[in-house]
């Protein structure tokens, strides 16, 4: 999300979403702190979006939650991706959202917008021009450049007829910037996709890619058509976009060349062909459900053939090979993208197409976006190769503001809060971090719960402190420890009580007792939870109940 504010206007270059990382326990989704935002509700804002990929319009349903829009501006697949979302939303479905072209134009009293077709892996994917009273600003979006594309071309006139204009600021897509040689063509993969099918006459095929990647999925369909194989498509995302694709024509097939589930079992194999999500080896996924064998519809034959036409994202390179390790074992034939083959290639520009992109453009000053620090860097000296001073590049983390001032471009000394926030289901709120710290220590340690019965009118402990353990040690194999925590912590707090004391200093009084003991004896730091019961009546009761319960026929207590 990248916002540019003039007086009482404000222009939001698309809303996206990031996927917690596994250490994020519990956490759903993490987006933007949109607090700047916020406290700007007065002014007005629109929201432009250049394609319908997650991390440009995840967001979008959160946003519209705590901030005023006056209207948001996409292009024609991603508006029905965005209408889609809103629609799981209560109170969002009658949003304004107006489509989006190349050829649109976006007046404001502030702003005027442009845009210009890119390549992606997703079709309607825009770069923008942004005129303010100050200079002019560049956005590409994500983008690669592709001689022979499978949807729109790259608009490569209008790009060159901006950088005759002389913009002043290119913002650039910096994700594969570590990567020197042009990216494949989505044709190249596609001809690869159809090779497999042909050559494969007998198995079921089974094909894994990102649901985003509207293109290929569109062609791993055709390729099927061609062989003679019905699709059917499985996980909801992948179904999601694919419906939308074939309302938007994007995806051409009929109805009578899909399959239903109820149909899949009387289809020849050699006439199935699957599309799946979980080419990531999401544990949840499509694909991971049918390597455990826990799909509803798909039970893995030998010699099944699973296509992988993606290549796994960096830190979930464990989870593929466990999906495919299953995949081997049920006996079926595994393929991943590898020297040998072409099944994947990137939505994102390489070092040469970034050096195009700066060649076309002809920026005065160049901020690379939207990658890691790393990659940042990265495009960085990529721009600074193709004559960018060093001096006229800008590396900003989250909450750094730039000044666009009489075309000149300045860094501020001042910032906004940029800080991630942790959506725990649809808790626009977030978590804070000493609750994932907990979540961390939970998952890891355990818990203790010291139950403590005192009566505070007389000061006194009434029964020694009850000890209880989730995910810490087994209780059965611990009853000594369990037993001379008790005592140490009953002990602590006699000394405790011995003078005037509070609610408060008691509970600190058990953690600072038992905490060091646990350590000692077992080497890890659950959380200590006390637990206070100041009545000596309330004891009584559950005494007596107690006792009532020891008395009643054995049998009986089996029953309980």
């Amino acid at each position: 999300m990248y916002c540019f504010e003039h007086d009482n206007e404000i222009c939001i270059i698309d809303c996206g979403v990031l996927f917690p990382d596994d250490d994020l326990l519990g956490v759903d989704y993490v987006i933007p702190d949109y607090h700047h935002l916020i406290r700007m509700n007065k002014k007005h804002k629109i929201l432009v979006i250049t394609h319908g990929h997650e991390d440009h319009i995840g967001g979008i349903p959160f946003l519209l939650k705590q901030v005023k829009i006056d209207a948001i501006y996409a292009p024609r697949f991603a508006k029905a991706l965005i209408l889609k979302k809103l629609n799981e939303h209560k109170g969002l479905e009658h949003t304004k959202i107006i489509e989006v072209n190349e050829d649109s134009n976006i007046q404001t009293k502030y702003f005027q917008i442009g845009f210009f077709n890119t390549i992606h892996s997703i079709p309607d994917s825009l770069g923008v021009l942004i005129n303010t009273p100050n200079g002019r600003v560049v956005e590409t979006g994500d983008f690669k450049f592709d001689f022979t594309p499978v949807g729109t071309n790259a608009d490569y006139q209008k790009m060159a007829f901006i950088g005759a204009s002389q913009p002043d600021l290119l913002m650039s897509d910096s994700t594969n910037s570590g990567v020197e040689e042009m990216s494949i063509s989505e044709r190249v993969v596609a001809k690869e996709v159809l090779d497999i099918m042909r050559n494969n006459t007998e198995s079921r095929l089974i094909v894994a890619t990102f649901a985003s990647n509207v293109y290929r999925v569109a062609q791993i369909m055709e390729a099927a058509v061609k062989c003679h194989r019905k699709v059917i498509v499985f996980g909801r995302s992948m179904e999601n976009v694919v419906d939308i694709g074939r309302k938007m024509g994007t995806i051409k097939i009929k109805n009578s060349q899909m399959l239903k589930p109820e149909e899949l079992a009387h289809t020849p194999d050699d006439k199935v062909c699957i599309i799946c999500t979980g080419s990531q080896g999401e544990p949840l996924a499509a694909l991971s459900r049918i390597a455990n064998g826990t799909h509803k519809h798909i039970h893995l034959k030998p010699g099944d053939t699973i296509v992988f036409s993606s290549n796994p994202i960096p830190g979930n390179e464990d989870s593929v090979n466990r999906v495919v390790d299953n995949l081997f074992r049920a006996g079926a034939k595994v393929l991943t993208k590898s020297i040998l083959n072409n099944l994947h290639t990137t939505g994102h520009a390489s070092q040469k197409e970034q050096k195009l992109m700066i060649q076309l453009i002809k920026p005065k000053y160049f901020m690379p976006v939207h990658g890691e620090f790393k990659m940042l860097m990265h495009h960085r000296q990529t721009a600074i190769d193709t004559g960018i001073p060093p001096e006229n590049t800008f590396i900003c983390a989250n909450g750094d503001i730039l000044i666009l001032r009489d075309h000149q471009v300045l860094p501020s000394n001042w910032r906004f809060q940029g800080d991630d926030i942790y959506v725990d289901g649809n808790d626009v709120s977030g978590l804070s971090t000493a609750v994932l710290k907990d979540r961390r220590i939970l998952a890891e340690n355990g818990m203790v719960a010291v139950v403590i019965a005192i009566d505070s009118k007389t000061n006194t402990l009434l029964a020694p402190p009850v000890i209880l353990s989730r995910g810490f040690v087994f209780i059965k194999d611990s009853q000594g420890l369990m037993k001379e925590a008790s005592f140490i912590v009953g002990k602590s707090l006699q000394e405790q009580m011995k003078e005037k004391t509070t609610f408060g200093e008691l509970k600190n009084c058990v953690r600072s007792t038992l905490e060091p003991f646990l350590y000692k004896k077992t080497h890890r730091n659950p959380i200590v939870i006390p637990v206070i019961i100041n009545s000596r009546k309330t004891m009584e009761e559950l005494a007596k109940k107690r006792k009532s319960h020891r008395s009643k026929p054995r049998e009986k207590v089996k029953e309980d």
